[in-house]
């Protein structure tokens, strides 16, 4: 063991969270100080490493060890270089998206000042691209050699991570020649992983992912080479593909917010607050048809008390299981399985494959809703009084169940349709599987002739209009820089200013 001169305790840090090691020039003063200035010539080197911080908060911290012997200090650091070696799941070369315009326009700094020295420190070469125009990143995802990279990384909001999505499902089926108008088709995984930078106003998927939007965190989770499968959810209209999503696909309440919002964007962000007030005091209901399949094949319900966190049980288990299902039926089975119909007037209809925590939000929409278990949560809210919708959304920033409302309902499904009131009188059959599966309604949620008009879809952050859509999900179509969101530890604050023990 190699002692730290600065402190005096033992720091242990796994190899998997050791970000560099190098070799240190001690200046004059240093090896003046304590027992180390009888030594001829004192030899160093530094760790650099991960240090956990409370609110899931990781910085870059470092220790250095002195050594009189330069034979054995030139020892450590190759040892403990080929252990980093070894860290075979660590990127070596990553692409880089900017969105210079996103959020409060300070993702170009964010990168230059906060990430590029660390990615330099941990040897990684990166090729950045500043985005230009909206849908830069997709469009040059496409034609761009994919395969001399280790992950791609985007700098921004939530828009530009879905941007770069789908980009890379878009590339992955075009290359396998995967048909994405098909709402039915197998898509391909994608293996290569996405990390990342928050740098947009809201930054959710980040948050719900990693459990703080911070760009340093961020930065380190993609160093250390971490991965977090995650499920991606298609949407469909008339056998066209539309949009792809992997947090909130949001009808009414919160998909009126966003389209007034982007009328307001010389706001900022606090024309969400501005769209909010506005849309709440309007309580506008919708009305419509919902059929969706159960997510029968998952361990857990939405109104478990336990969340998806880091090695998540759930999450592991359905991929074990959903690989056994389509080894011994293959796909065709979903078709005869049960669809269950409800049609009623809402003011919200939320689906969410995570729990779409934030900073104002801290347990999300979903608290129990899985990154990667095959399924998303459908949140039904009927309409109610102006008071009691008011009930139900404070609900979202405490610890309250937030479903323990008899207006609110919530299923995990694996698959829905969604069909407004004014396309079924203007189309009777939209689709096929519609007509088959809306002969029997929900007794609670009798139909009402009102005609009123059409929300949009709040998709991620983007607005998509369409009255009849069709939304699948995709069990882990993605792999994130990420590990989820690990439990908090309370003696995982600063104190833990130790020493470093590597097993060799």
């Amino acid at each position: 063991r190699v002692r730290s001169c600065v402190h005096t305790g033992d720091y242990f840090v796994p190899t998997s969270e050791i970000i560099a090691v190098e070799e240190t020039e001690l200046n004059k003063k240093q090896s003046n100080i304590g027992k180390w200035q009888k030594m001829a010539k004192p030899h160093a080197f530094t760790v650099y490493y991960v240090k956990k911080a409370r609110n899931h908060r990781w910085r870059c911290s470092d220790v250095t060890f002195w050594c009189v012997d330069e034979h054995l200090c030139n020892q450590w650091i190759q040892a403990l270089k080929e252990l980093l070696e070894m860290q075979k799941s660590r990127p070596k070369q990553l692409l880089v998206y900017i969105n210079p315009y996103g959020g409060k326009r300070q993702g170009k700094r964010i990168y230059e000042q906060k990430v590029a020295p660390l990615f330099s420190l941990a040897s990684i070469s990166t090729d950045v691209v500043i985005t230009e125009h909206a849908n830069h990143a997709k469009d040059n995802l496409l034609e761009v050699n994919i395969n001399k990279y280790d992950g791609v990384v985007c700098v921004g909001g939530d828009g530009m991570f879905s941007e770069v999505m789908h980009g890379l499902i878009g590339r992955m089926q075009k290359d396998s020649g995967i048909d994405q108008n098909n709402p039915k088709a197998p898509l391909v995984q994608c293996n290569i992983r996405i990390g990342i930078i928050p740098a947009g106003s809201t930054d959710c998927i980040c948050y719900s992912t990693v459990g703080i939007s911070d760009p340093v965190t961020s930065a380190l989770h993609i160093i250390v080479g971490d991965c977090q499968p995650l499920d991606v959810s298609s949407i469909h209209h008339n056998n066209t593909f539309l949009k792809y999503y992997v947090s909130l696909l949001g009808y009414g309440f919160y998909g009126d917010i966003l389209k007034d919002s982007e009328k307001k964007r010389w706001m900022g962000p606090i024309r969400y607050d501005y769209s909010g007030f506005k849309t709440f005091l309007s309580h506008h209901y919708y009305e419509g048809t919902i059929s969706f399949q159960p997510a029968k094949h998952t361990l857990g319900s939405p109104r478990d008390k336990d969340s998806c966190r880091t090695g998540c049980y759930i999450c592991k288990k359905t991929e074990q299981q959903l690989a056994e299902q389509h080894k011994e039926c293959g796909l065709k089975r979903e078709e005869d399985e049960e669809w269950k119909v409800i049609k009623g007037k809402f003011l919200a209809i939320n689906a969410v494959n995570m729990s779409c925590a934030c900073t104002r939000s801290p347990k999300g929409l979903s608290p129990a809703a899985h990154l990667a278990d095959g399924s998303a949560d459908l949140i039904l809210v009927r309409k109610c009084s102006r008071f009691d919708f008011l009930r139900y959304l404070v609900r979202h920033t405490n610890q309250d169940d937030q479903f323990d409302f008899s207006f609110v309902d919530v299923y995990r499904v694996k698959g829905f349709q969604f069909t407004s009131k004014l396309s079924e009188d203007n189309e009777s059959n939209v689709t096929d599987i519609g007509k088959k599966r809306f002969g029997q309604f929900c007794r609670d949620h009798p139909a009402c002739c009102c005609n009123i008009a059409n929300s949009t879809w709040n998709c991620d952050g983007e607005t998509l209009d369409s009255s009849a859509i069709e939304v699948r999900v995709h069990c882990q179509l993605m792999k994130l820089f990420a590990r989820g969101i690990e439990e908090n530890r309370k003696d995982e604050a600063a104190s833990s200013q130790s020493s470093i023990e590597q097993l060799l």
